[in-house]
């Protein structure tokens, strides 16, 4: 991974807390609404997570990939990811 390791760590551990916080509240039985909202803040920081990587992926593996001629390969993971993303 060419992401910086250290942050995406910390984001990491960052959405475990979240998810462990989710996990007791449910135990708990706590109201729905207060529930959903954590579930929104996990969503949203595994995204942050998923920019970075992204983001690392496009300004270092792209660029190795296409100047090994790779360019077929690398476009068609872009595809891949760009459809597993639901946007398509």
């Amino acid at each position: 991974m060419r992401a910086d390791k250290g942050d995406v760590l910390k984001r990491l551990s960052y959405i475990e807390g979240h998810l462990n916080g989710v996990r007791k509240m449910i135990e708990a039985d706590q109201y729905c609404v207060d529930i959903l909202r954590q579930t929104y803040a996990v969503r949203k920081a595994i995204e942050k997570m998923e920019a970075l990587i992204l983001e690392q992926h496009l300004h270092t593996c792209v660029p190795e990939g296409i100047k090994e001629g790779r360019e077929d390969a690398v476009v068609e993971e872009l595809l891949q990811l760009y459809n597993l993303a639901g946007n398509r």
